[in-house]
């Protein structure tokens, strides 16, 4: 960067260079902005001042056709009514458009002329002589200032005034100077020199005072000070010119001075007049900020010097207060002047209008400007400006154009003004295109864009990391001819220090102070901003003193960065002069100071400054205080926290409350939030708090990082309990903590009062999280209302509300209502983004419409929308849920071909859905794919595996899986001992997973009930009944509460292990207990009984509950009749029937099943009918009917039997089903059981996946079947392989498995029954080696025996002519086999064991003489092999010791490691 100040300025722009953008504080803050614009004026005499040509009447109010004649030549008319300044100020700049209107109201007499007032000071009656002379006096003055304007530079104004081509007058000499200084302030002042010398009419009240005027607005202080200084003795006490001095010092916001003067006018006995105070007033307003009930005390000020405030004073005000955006005291302004009736001007409601436009109240501000004309004025262009500023402010883009239109439309062109509002807006959306292109628009439409022109979009630009097109905006400004003000200097260096280039905004710094601009904070600020982060600490050192030197004072954020540099260079002197400063030039006692030390970590000295003022008897500052001892913790120097405090308790006496909170804050920020708990409650019980709220707002906020949201919310309650004003950061973090806690009804009421209290909420972050609390709760209408109340306050809703609303709506499935709201956004805006797709996904999720997913999907992707993974994942993760694998599998590779790779939460979605289908290899596969995609297999996936493992009892890979997430490093969490535990207890080894608890409890995690539940069961079921017994003592004495299951798997137990009386006495122990039994636990009592065969006992338990007066269903009454039945005491069974049906009950399926169950069971036909005619007796007849006719009918009655039943708890269709199946099983009705039995796989009362064949699934499942369905299901099953068989099915080597479990049905084992069945037909099946409960047979040899055996030649179910004299089937030793088998089956399994299949068929179908031989031969046989085994392994063992025998023993010497030759 070039640059050039002599005589003019001229600066070059380079493109600006990529480098690193430094993180400052300060260049890009919107509050370090607060230097006034009259600060702008700068001495060059060249300077193109802006001037607003709309302040005329006829410009102001067209419409009206007013005609005023033209009281100067002038179109830019210097006596033409200004409007006050209207604050539109570019906030994050604080780039005031208000420049291109007068900046201050400037009261003195020229003003009052203006206004209509003639001034005290002036003749108020005129000759006829000066009448005469007064007609061409325009003329005269217009002459001369032509003449003068237009010298050269090396020419003087003597060489004009010395010819004295015209007579003029004291006053032409007056205006003379003034229009001169309008457009050159250095000829005014040497017209005004040339004066003195010749001692004609200089010096003198008026001339003095208009030169003073002159001055001050060209921003030359130091030269109308000399002025005034040498003129005044002279000129003697005139109000007009104190005021006028007064009103240079007032433009610069001198107020002390302003008030000097005053005093010194009534010392001297110059009462000052209304402008006087007016000035002063004007004065005050620019020094400071806005005080509370600041502008009251100045307007009693006024009445107390015995003068009434006019308008001016009032607009004075009106206009300060919207430069400040105060509301608040405008209002009472206004309220004042209407109680002292003074009407209010046009130029009033204009400064409101700016104030409501300001205060985010476009509504109110439209509202007022509806109203003018009801109220006797027309609106004119500042007005129009005005309300266009203020819908600007909100970003209403559409609102913007409506009031542009109407402006136009009444006759107001778009000004400079107006495109200086817009311009500025679109800069603040982010829009810099279309601000660049108004710009354009501008110069194309014949305006000239002004200064605040270019620094609004040099602002803009520059905040949008756009610097070139800034730097070149600045050389077009430059070519214009328009003079940088600095702000536009600090706009553009606020640019380069956000880009990162120091160097650059150093040199435009450079050139701003050669232009003869002095600086102003923000420029200031941002370059020692700069110069401190770059370790430039002496350029930073020599800068701050001249920024001191210059009036300016650093903010906290400033002397922070200076601190934290200064430390870091050891600049220990340099920091004891800041302190210094800080002490004189902001008055900050030593506890602020300390503050700021802290804070730029100077610690030592700030503990020094701390003591030292302690020591010095100053007052503890509770907020300073708390914010040095947090500075102190959360840096990490928590000793010298405490340690402060101890100095603090050993100068203060007794418990104190500051003290107290101190030590809370401190053990917050230190993170040791048990610590400030605990103190805090202590302090609680003992009273000592005081009403500051930085406790409070510390361990709010810790408690909510810490997820304590019910101590957050107790300390919120204790707070408001005690009195406590909560902060605006305190009020924030409890209406997140209840939207958390699912509380969004308190959560709004906080909002409520937040906005009532004028916190700032953001409705982009508070809202949000508001809706979505609404939403997790299901109250979607409340959040729609949020959403309604935001749209009506704040005009433009934020996407992340639109997204939240569509959230809510998903969480409750009102997909519609989703998308409305997607609609919407789509036509009104804001776009919809990724999350608002997801939302309506989950919609169509949660109401369960998963088949309108792809719908969906095809209208978005026609929208032009591209489906983002997330949504892929969504879709996925919905039809996973549902277990939809085809779905599922189809999406996964869709993903897949379209780019997308997989991530880890995806992988874990397959694969828990594919443990969850039991697709082994699927799983397999896909951990692998996994693996070679980079990603390890985390614990929720082992967990996932391990219980597919465990489900498909391949405990094997289970223990594998174990040892991998051992191996992977992976700490084991309660899912994965739980689901090794279970397995131990399905292989019956109940021991290992006793230890396994016992080494669960060693990491700290605890079972659950259900754990030991399972070990329990497992234990009675492998009828180790003494550890069951150790661990559910072992319960009751560590003071579980057990559940009744718990005690009825116990009486199971007992039950199973003929202890009934234990199971009596565990019935006294579960009442103590305070477990009330039920029908269920004496049911339990009495099947103990009965399968023990007491029928009797079981009976009594009967009658007791009889008289105990609970009301008895069918259930204790099956329970007796199946003892009676299971005994052989059919007669008795009968009876208690019969007895059941006298006392009024219904007999139901449960009786039903226990007959049925009994007749299958029974020895012969004869027993089997009296059953079964017992039950048609009490009016059941199906079962007899079913083995003794053969009608059609019968079908249909029990197909309404079985619907009848599907209801029924306790699984009342299964059992009945399963004991009617073995009824027609033993009685050879076995084409009817093969009806029935298809009918339960219809009616889903049995598995529809026992086999499917179909599928060519060649396996079969037949656990929880009765003997007589699993007998009938593998003769279906053998009859489709069969047929498979014949087409090659299923392919080598595959191997075919049936599982047939391990427990057993009504003490039927159906593993025995299957295998004896199968070992019968000679089958190529045998137990699999590895897992009980299957048997497996490769799939060669199955085929070839399904095709030549002649046992597979006849598969299809018949039913006997007749019914047999016998039971056709037999139970033996929990085996239901075939009567004519059990001889031989006893024979051969006594004699031999478990045998091959063929070999049992061979030996089952041989006579009994040929038999007992072919197993005597077997034995023999099997001795002689091992008699030869036996003696080959004797010989063996002979040749290896003869061969050590023969070996030779060589000794070897000993080595000595110290021996030496």
């Amino acid at each position: 960067m070039a640059m050039s100040c002599n005589g003019g300025l001229v600066i070059t722009f380079p493109s600006p260079t990529s480098k690193v953008c430094r993180n400052t504080s300060i260049s890009c803050s919107s509050s370090q902005l607060s230097t006034p614009l009259s600060n702008e004026h700068t001495n060059d005499s060249d300077s193109n001042k802006f001037s607003y040509s709309r302040a005329s009447p006829s410009e102001r109010w067209p419409h009206l056709q007013l005609q005023l004649a033209e009281m100067y030549p002038s179109s830019q008319s210097l006596f033409s009514v200004t409007s006050p300044q209207l604050t539109h100020v570019v906030k994050e700049a604080e780039l005031s458009l208000e420049s291109s209107k007068t900046e201050t109201l400037e009261v003195n007499d020229e003003t009052q002329e203006k206004l209509g007032r003639v001034s005290k000071t002036r003749v108020k009656k005129m000759t006829k002589l000066a009448l005469k002379r007064a007609k061409d006096w325009r003329e005269r003055v217009k002459f001369l200032t032509d003449r003068i304007l237009g010298l050269g530079q090396h020419q003087f104004v003597a060489d004009v005034l010395d010819d004295r081509e015209v007579q003029m007058t004291p006053t032409d000499f007056c205006f003379l100077v003034k229009y001169v200084g309008q457009e050159n302030w250095q000829r005014a002042l040497e017209v005004y020199e040339w004066l003195n010398v010749k001692h004609w009419y200089s010096p003198n009240a008026r001339m003095l005072a208009t030169i003073l005027a002159v001055l001050g607005r060209a921003n030359q202080e130091f030269l109308a000070v000399e002025i005034f200084t040498r003129a005044e003795p002279a000129v003697g006490n005139t109000v007009q010119v104190y005021n006028a001095m007064m009103g240079v010092y007032a433009r610069n916001g001198r107020f002390q001075k302003v008030q000097e003067l005053l005093d010194l006018m009534r010392e001297r006995g110059c009462e000052p007049d209304l402008v006087s105070f007016n000035t002063l007033i004007n004065a005050r307003l620019k020094a400071g900020a806005m005080l509370p009930d600041l502008a009251i005390k100045l307007l009693n000020e006024v009445r107390r010097s015995g003068l009434r405030p006019d308008i001016i004073t009032y607009n004075t005000l009106i206009s300060a207060c919207s430069r400040e955006s105060n509301l608040e005291e405008a209002m009472k302004v206004f309220d004042d002047m209407d109680s002292h009736n003074c009407q209010p001007d046009l130029w009033t409601y204009n400064a409101m209008i700016s104030v409501y436009g300001r205060c985010g109240m476009a509504y109110k501000a439209e509202q007022l400007f509806r109203d003018l004309e009801s109220k006797g004025f027309f609106p004119d262009a500042v007005t129009y400006n005005s309300l266009l500023y203020a819908f600007a402010r909100e970003g209403n883009v559409d609102k913007v154009k409506e009031i542009c239109d109407e402006m136009i439309e009444m006759g107001f062109g778009r000004d400079e003004m107006t495109y200086n509002t817009i311009i500025d807006m679109y800069g603040k959306r982010g829009q810099h295109e279309l601000g660049l292109q108004l710009y354009k628009d501008m110069k194309l439409s014949g305006r000239s864009p002004d200064v605040v022109t270019y620094t609004v979009l040099i602002d803009s630009l520059g905040k949008a990391n756009k610097i070139k097109e800034a730097s070149n905006l600045m050389s077009e400004m430059l070519d214009a001819g328009v003079k940088p003000t600095v702000r536009t200097y600090s706009a553009l260096i606020c640019g380069y220090a956000k880009a990162g280039m120091a160097v650059e905004a150093e040199e435009t710094f450079n050139c701003m102070r050669r232009s003869g601009i002095r600086p102003d904070f923000l420029a200031y600020s941002v370059m020692l901003d700069i110069l401190f982060r770059s370790n430039e600490i002496t350029k930073a050192w020599v800068m701050y003193r001249e920024m001191v030197r210059d009036g300016f004072t650093p903010d906290h954020i400033l002397y922070e960065v200076m601190l934290q540099a200064l430390r870091k260079v050891n600049k220990v002197e340099e920091i004891k002069m800041v302190v210094g400063d800080m002490k004189e030039l902001c008055g900050m006692n030593p506890q602020t100071i300390s503050s700021f030390l802290v804070k730029g970590g100077c610690y030592v000295l700030a503990a020094q400054m701390l003591r030292l003022g302690i020591s010095n008897g100053d007052a503890l500052d509770d907020e300073n205080l708390l914010s040095i001892l947090s500075a102190y913790s959360s840096s990490g120097r928590h000793k010298e926290a405490c340690e402060l405090l101890e100095f603090l308790k050993e100068h203060f006496e007794g418990p104190n409350k500051l003290i107290t909170e101190a030590l809370v804050v401190v053990h917050c920020e230190a993170c040791q939030l048990d610590a400030a708990l605990k103190e805090y409650r202590n302090a609680r019980e003992s009273g000592l708090f005081s009403r500051s709220s930085t406790m409070y707002e510390s361990l709010i906020r810790c408690c909510e990082e810490n997820e304590l949201l019910a101590d957050a919310s107790q300390i919120f309650t204790d707070m408001r309990f005690y009195g406590v004003e909560p902060s605006e950061c305190i009020m924030k973090c409890m209406i997140r903590v209840y939207c958390k806690m699912g509380f969004p009804e308190t959560a709004h009421c906080l909002i409520n009062q937040a906005e009532l209290k004028g916190f700032l909420v953001d409705p982009s972050v508070i809202y949000v999280d508001l809706i979505e609390a609404f939403g997790k709760v299901k109250l979607w209408q409340k959040a729609e209302s949020v959403v309604g109340n935001v749209r009506q306050r704040f005009m433009n809703v934020d996407r992340k509300i639109w997204n939240a609303l569509i959230q809510a709506y998903a969480a409750s499935g009102c997909y519609e209502r989703a998308r409305a709201v997607f609609n919407t956004m789509m036509r009104d805006g804001p776009s919809p983004t990724v999350d608002s797709i997801n939302g309506l996904l989950e919609a169509l999720i949660v109401d369960g419409r998963l088949t309108e997913i792809y719908v969906v999907i095809q209208e978005l992707q026609d929208m032009g929308f591209k489906i983002s993974k997330s949504s892929i994942l969504l879709m996925l993760d919905a039809f996973a849920q549902a277990g939809n694998l085809f779905e599922v599998k189809k999406i996964y590779s869709g993903m897949k071909a379209a780019g997308y790779f997989p991530t880890m939460h995806l992988y874990r979605i397959m694969t828990k859905l594919f443990c969850k289908v039991k697709r082994v290899r699927d799983v397999e596969a896909m951990v692998s794919e996994m693996e070679e995609a980079g990603f390890k297999p985390d614990l929720s996936i082992w967990n996932s595996m391990l219980k597919l493992y465990s489900g498909i009892e391949d405990y094997k890979m289970t223990a594998q899986i174990y040892h991998k997430i051992i191996e992977s490093g992976l700490a084991p969490d309660e899912d994965t001992y739980k689901t090794l535990i279970i397995m131990y207890c399905r292989d019956r080894r109940p021991e290992e997973g006793l230890s396994l608890l016992y080494e669960m409890r060693k990491v700290g995690l605890e079972p659950k009930l259900d754990t030991f539940k399972s070990l329990i069961s497992a234990f009675g079921k492998q009828e180790l009944l003494g550890q069951a017994e150790e661990l559910f003592n072992e319960l009751l004495s560590k003071g579980y509460k057990l559940d009744r299951s718990f005690y009825h798997t116990m009486m199971k137990i007992y039950r199973n292990s003929g202890n009934h009386s234990k199971a009596e006495i565990l019935l006294s122990a579960m009442k103590e207990a305070g477990v009330a039994p039920t029908i269920a636990t004496m049911h339990l009592i009495m099947v103990s009984y009965g399968s023990s065969g007491q029928p009797e006992q079981a009976e009594k338990v009967l009658t007791n509950l009889k008289e105990s007066g609970l009301d008895i269903t069918t259930l204790p009454y099956s329970s007796v009749i199946n003892a009676y039945l299971q005994n052989g005491d059919y007669n008795v069974g009968i009876q208690k029937l019969m007895e059941m049906k006298m006392e009024g009950l219904e007999v139901d399926h449960r009786i039903w099943t226990c007959f049925i169950r009994a007749a299958s069971l029974s020895q012969s036909t004869s027993e089997a009918i009296i059953l079964l005619n017992a039950l048609r007796d009490v009016g059941f007849d199906l079962p007899i009917r079913l083995l003794t006719e053969k009608s059609k009918l019968l079908f249909s009655e029990l197909e309404n039997c079985l619907e009848k039943l599907e209801p029924v708890e306790d699984n009342g269709a299964f059992n009945f089903v399963n004991a009617l199946e073995d009824l027609l099983w033993a009685f050879e009705h076995r084409a009817t059981a093969s009806w029935v039995f298809q009918l339960a796989v219809k009616k889903k009362i049995f598995r529809h996946d026992v086999f499917r064949v179909a599928d060519k699934d060649w396996g079969a499942d037949f656990r929880k079947l009765s003997a007589g369905s699993a007998l009938v299901a593998l003769t279906l099953w053998l009859d489709h392989m069969q047929d498979a068989s014949l087409q090659g099915y299923p392919e080598s080597p595959k191997s075919v498995v049936l599982i047939t479990g391990t427990a057993e049905y009504n003490m039927v084992s159906l593993n025995s029954t299957l295998k004896a069945c199968l070992w019968e037909m000679g089958s190529p099946f045998l137990p699999c080696k590895t897992r009980s409960g299957l048997l497996v047979a490769k799939a060669h040899s199955l085929r070839m025996w399904l095709k030549d055996s002649p046992f597979c030649l006849d598969l299809e179910l018949k039913d006997a002519p007749c019914l047999p004299e016998l039971n056709s089937m037999q139970l033996i030793e929990g085996c239901f086999i075939r009567r004519g088998l059990v001889p031989a089956f006893k024979d051969i399994t006594e004699r031999l064991g478990l045998v091959r299949p063929k070999k049992f068929a061979r030996l089952a179908l041989l006579s009994d003489e040929k038999r007992d031989k072919a197993i005597e031969a077997d034995i023999e046989g099997s001795k002689e092999k091992l008699e030869k085994l036996k003696s080959k392994v004797e010989y063996k063992r002979t040749r290896v010791m003869k061969k050590l025998r023969m070996r030779k023993f060589i000794r070897k010497p000993l080595s000595n490691p110290n021996y030496e030759k």
